[in-house]
């Protein structure tokens, strides 16, 4: 790849998007494919509190997206706020109805700046055997709503076995349809397990999305209740989507690859605010108009054109200000060989896709899936003193029996400096005892290779403590081990600093805690409060020889931070710095002078040092970004667009260079 320095070539990347602007547009190649986006909630409601500001980025943008319900959301069938519907008699189908129109409100709203622009409504029949409304927005058909109208648990926590957990646990062999008044749907059904996996694996064959969106099918309990940390409808439903989407990727051959991205839930009001005032307020207009907050009657409805009990506070408990991803927020996941080659390793399938560009200018190869099913969003590396790329990630696995739900920490070697080949996925299990207990709860893995050379693997347990295993000289992995620590959240991260020294820091809800060895090859130290302020979820960390550098963002900005941490007596930050930029959310990924992570509108931005702007490229992208030095003097930036395809681009280590244009990797992703 071509390394591009100023000069006229560059003239475009210095015109500001608006007169006021601080960003720049990136250069690009080949424009990306815009991908074709399928959600699936539980409820309706659940994509506009906890997937945007990611589904109005897409609906701007144009790309073709579908929605889908697993239920019809009815509760208790009042379409009121508490205390003001104890006069109504429940209706739960008109319920389902208000929720539906306040949907279809919010989207054409989105779509076309009309709540009322129309809806051409018809009937498909599912794959279960049953049959689903479909929606589609007359003026923008792209965009479609699918609602497959099951009976919803009618309860965040209690034990309710007529529902989606009852289903997936065998208490109850089918679950029934709750139809709303006024669908074109007028016959009801029922779904076993198997067919409400059939049902959704349909809709994927009949979408062929290119990433496939999603809710934490593993949010955890609260350590003092032990009550689930998220709508049991959220993570059942999410549960019955992985075991769809794997069987769509085993079953449906002429299809494209697609990616999956998880959403955190209610757990998000509990975390500092990942959106910028700006992009909040966008949030809760669309909330406001899912909620019919006029009372106008728009929608020719005698059910009502909202939610009236989201009308209540359609803030929810702080969730339209915050948006976060439950897995695939490593930024490690791109990495450089001696030779100067690059390596990209991201989930596509369910298993780990691997690209592979042969020294500086060879050509690049791939996809090509590792054997291996599974594997979950989120896939991090490291490389060995031998030269060796170690790959690890989480891997779920089904049984014939709910208890069989069992996620482990998986790793791979490759077989030699510089080969294609790798070994197979071995397992370094969990320090879960079981599902029952947290729900499988933990974090993707952080990996690091210390001065004595040997790796070892961290992960948040579901208690919100750190766990670790450390490989020893044998090749043998320790025990999990329990680092302490307490409301942890998201993913730990990890880095070597200059010395060898092994350090260790993991978000709370308040600040960062840090773990520090005193010697390379010790053990890890005790928690240690860095004295940091509150961060959004995602770090990223970096090994420099005065020590290890954390990025984050602010909340309630998207801003950039920076701070230096040392290892010498203990976890030390020696400075905080604010970079500006992006008004976005997400991991920041950092090597050289170069900074990227998602900006506002959901574009990828880059700052490449200086006081140059900040740099916005077209591309909207899956997950985390990810880059790594090439040699000594070259960075490489990588993401996985919307349409499942690799996108890379390089500069030179210098404050002077910008990035070459943006270079897909591989075919097209082919078309429905």
């Amino acid at each position: 790849m071509l390394v591009l320095r100023g000069g006229e070539a560059f003239a475009a990347l210095d015109t500001p998007t608006t007169a006021d602007s601080r960003l720049t547009t990136a250069a690009t190649a080949d424009a990306p494919n815009p991908g074709r986006v399928l959600q699936i909630v539980a409820h309706p409601d659940d994509d506009l509190y906890f997937m945007n500001p990611d589904l109005r980025y897409s609906i701007t943008a144009g790309h073709p997206v579908t929605s889908v319900y697993l239920t019809s959301g009815e509760a208790d069938g009042i379409n009121a706020g508490p205390g003001k519907g104890m006069a109504a008699r429940p209706d739960k189908p008109a319920y389902a109805e208000a929720r539906q129109n306040g949907i279809r409100a919010a989207y054409a709203k989105m779509a076309t700046g009309d709540r009322s622009s129309p809806w051409l409504r018809t009937v498909i029949t599912t794959e279960g055997g049953g049959q689903a409304e479909l929606d589609v927005l007359t003026s923008r058909p792209e965009v479609n709503l699918v609602w497959l109208q099951m009976r919803e648990a009618g309860n965040v926590y209690e034990d309710v076995p007529d529902s989606l957990h009852g289903l997936w646990d065998g208490r109850v062999p089918h679950l029934e349809s709750v139809l709303a008044s006024g669908s074109p749907v007028k016959r009801g059904f029922t779904y076993t397990k198997d067919q409400v996996v059939r049902t959704i694996e349909g809709v994927l064959e009949r979408y062929r999305p290119t990433t496939i969106r999603s809710q934490d099918p593993t949010p955890g309990r609260f350590p003092d209740t032990k009550r689930y940390t998220d709508h049991q409808d959220h993570f059942y439903g999410a549960r019955f989507v992985q075991m769809a989407t794997a069987a769509y990727a085993r079953e449906v051959r002429d299809r494209p690859h697609f990616a999956v991205q998880n959403y955190l839930g209610y757990a998000n009001g509990k975390l500092p605010s990942a959106l910028d005032p700006g992009e909040a307020k966008e949030k809760l207009d669309i909330l406001d108009t899912y909620a019919w907050l006029d009372r106008t009657d728009h929608c020719g409805s005698k059910a009502g054109c909202g939610d009236l009990k989201v009308a209540e506070h359609p803030s929810g408990n702080g969730w339209t200000d915050s948006i976060n991803y439950a897995r695939g927020t490593s930024t490690s996941w791109l990495a450089s060989d001696a030779e100067q080659g690059l390596w990209a390793f991201k989930v596509l399938d369910g298993q780990v896709a691997l690209w592979h560009r042969d020294g500086l200018l060879g050509r690049w190869s791939g996809p090509r899936l590792l054997p291996g099913t599974g594997m979950d969003q989120g896939v991090s590396t490291v490389t060995l003193p031998d030269g060796r790329i170690s790959a690890y990630a989480v891997r779920t696995s089904f049984g014939d029996r709910p208890a069989d739900y069992h996620r482990e920490v998986v790793y791979a070697v490759q077989r030699a400096p510089g080969s294609e080949e790798f070994g197979p996925w071995e397992s370094l299990g969990t320090p879960e005892t079981a599902d029952a207990n947290w729900t499988s709860d933990i974090s993707a893995p952080a990996v690091s290779v210390d001065g004595t050379g040997h790796p070892a693997v961290f992960v948040r347990d579901g208690a919100y403590g750190l766990r670790g295993r450390v490989q020893g000289v044998d090749g043998g992995w320790g025990p999990w081990v329990g680092y302490g620590g307490s409301d942890l959240h998201g993913s730990p991260t990890t880095a070597t600093d200059g010395a060898g020294r092994r350090m260790v820091f993991a978000s709370t809800s308040k600040t960062v805690l840090g773990w520090a060895s005193p010697a390379p090859g010790a053990p890890l130290g005790a928690a240690t409060p860095t004295g940091l302020p509150d961060t959004t979820l995602p770090l990223t960390a970096q090994g420099r020889d005065g020590g290890v550098r954390l990025w984050f963002r602010k909340p309630g900005s998207g801003n950039v931070r920076t701070a230096l941490i040392t290892a010498e007596g203990g976890v030390r930050v020696t400075g905080l710095t604010d970079l500006g930029g992006l008004q976005g959310f997400g991991s920041v990924t950092a090597s050289g002078h170069v900074l990227a992570g998602r900006a506002a509108g959901g574009q990828l931005g880059s700052d490449l040092g200086g006081d140059r702007p900040w740099q916005i490229s077209p591309l909207m992208f899956v997950g985390a970004p990810s880059s790594t030095m090439t040699g000594k003097n070259m960075v490489s930036l990588a993401v996985v667009g919307l349409d499942a395809r690799l996108y890379v681009t390089s500069t030179a280590d210098d404050a002077d260079a910008h990035l070459a244009p943006w270079t897909p990797v591989g075919p097209r992703n082919s078309s429905p």
